[in-house]
């Protein structure tokens, strides 16, 4: 039993026992953003007054001693309509406040949590570094660093200790690349798992997800998201064949304290009786090719009828190429088909892929918005190269802490399954929490 009092779940319980006042919870949240968040930049809107007056009506519900997420403090991501709120994408384009809670906020509320701030992301969600004209997300670990993107506003929230959880969403890696920089766990079901009216974004690559500093915290959320309660509290999972592999689609090396997490991780899962060999994926060329074109392609679709004038120069330099993409119509599915029967193929004889989840250290935290396309996409398309892969493919993944680098940095490693295999991944997340704890906190 998780009994923390700054988890997610110990909150939640303290809350229906009535040992907690959730206003009380809230305000203590709200003094801890406006003391660190001057320095972090993971919100891009604070809802003060809002959530006070959220978490006093969740006190007052008369089924509170049933809720899951009573009282407990959430961040949402700047993706999804809160009713009054602006969703804004990271972009200055103008858009207007929602009139109604989109599918996200609705099921978080029904669950007792309260808003307490939209986190902040970069222009249209393009990439793994979130800031704009209004601020920079920095890494907790080290402010010298980016958060990640393009949840990387969440990141910082939750790994500074302002939330215990957030909200975030995942197109090609946007959960886990900035929930590995930071130290958290970060999970992306697989595809329609959350499921909500409309197509998921980006040729269905886009899924809700959850970031936590505690597997039994990301747990909860992704329940709640999903309408799950059978993935609220993570079991052993039986003995497991579990592939080992640091190789990237383009072959390019890694550091190595990254590669050895994978290691190291493998030595764990084997001392509790699970399977291990090396073994990696017929890539091909197929993901690299259909992740590349639908990042581009995705947000020119966002903004067909946006002015792009707007925009910053990186983003119009994204969505002109996309726009050319779109019209000759070559974001084909047969790439995807090619790519998911090599990975049902490998999945057929592994129950479980680790990977390394990051494929270099995260980039420096700075005005990447004022920069070029060109200058953006080579640090972008560096890091990301083991995350993508299974968004094309629609198959869940998670980033667990592993360890450490010299630099004091976290290192993530990243856990993937066949479509279903959601509540097995956090099972063995959940193992690997007790057999090498991590720091919640910086």
């Amino acid at each position: 039993m998780d009994t923390d009092p700054s988890t997610a779940a110990e909150l939640a319980r303290s809350v229906r026992d009535g040992r907690l006042d959730p206003v009380d919870v809230t305000k203590r949240a709200l003094h801890g953003i406006a003391a660190a968040d001057r320095v972090v930049g993971a919100f891009r809107r604070v809802r003060a007054g809002e959530a006070i007056a959220e978490a006093a009506e969740v006190r007052d519900r008369a089924d509170l001693a049933t809720l899951p997420l009573a009282g407990v403090p959430v961040a949402v991501k700047d993706v999804t309509d809160i009713a009054g709120e602006r969703t804004s994408w990271g972009s200055a384009h103008e858009s207007p406040a929602a009139v109604a809670d989109g599918e996200i906020a609705r099921r978080l509320r029904r669950a007792g949590a309260v808003i307490v701030g939209i986190t902040r992301v970069p222009e249209l969600c393009a990439w793994p570094m979130s800031d704009g004209p209004d601020g920079i997300a920095r890494n907790p670990w080290n402010p010298a660093r980016t958060a990640g993107g393009s949840s990387g506003g969440s990141a910082a929230a939750v790994a500074a200790g302002l939330v215990p959880i957030a909200h975030g969403t995942d197109g090609l890696g946007s959960v886990r690349l900035p929930s590995a920089m930071c130290g958290l766990v970060g999970i992306k079901p697989g595809a329609g798992v959350i499921a909500e009216p409309g197509q998921a974004g980006w040729f269905g690559m886009s899924s809700h997800g959850a970031l936590a500093t505690t597997v039994t915290d990301a747990a909860l959320l992704l329940s709640v998201l999903a309408e799950r309660p059978d993935l609220a509290e993570p079991g052993d999972p039986s003995p497991l064949k579990i592939a080992l592999s640091t190789m990237q689609p383009t072959r390019m090396p890694i550091p190595r304290p990254l590669a050895a997490a994978v290691g190291t991780t493998g030595e764990l899962l084997a001392r509790v009786g699970h399977h291990l060999t090396e073994a990696t994926p017929r890539y091909g060329v197929e993901p690299v090719l259909g992740i590349s074109t639908r990042w581009f392609a995705g947000p020119a679709q966002q903004v067909r009828d946006w002015d792009r004038s707007v925009l910053q120069r990186r983003t119009r330099t994204l969505v002109r190429a996309g726009a050319a993409l779109n019209a000759l119509h070559l974001i084909r599915p047969g790439t995807k088909r090619r790519w998911v029967a090599r990975a049902e193929e490998f999945f057929a004889e592994h129950d479980v892929l680790v990977t390394p989840m990051l494929a270099t250290l995260p980039p420096k935290a700075g005005p990447w918005h004022q920069r070029s396309w060109a200058a953006n996409a080579s640090p972008s398309l560096r890091v990301a190269a083991f995350a993508g892969l299974w968004n094309l493919a629609g198959f869940p993944a998670l980033t667990v802490p592993a360890g450490r680098h010299p630099s004091g940095l976290p290192i993530g490693v990243q856990l993937v399954a066949a479509p279903g295999g959601e509540a097995r991944l956090l099972g063995l997340a959940a193992q690997l929490e007790r057999l090498n704890p991590w720091p919640r906190l910086p």
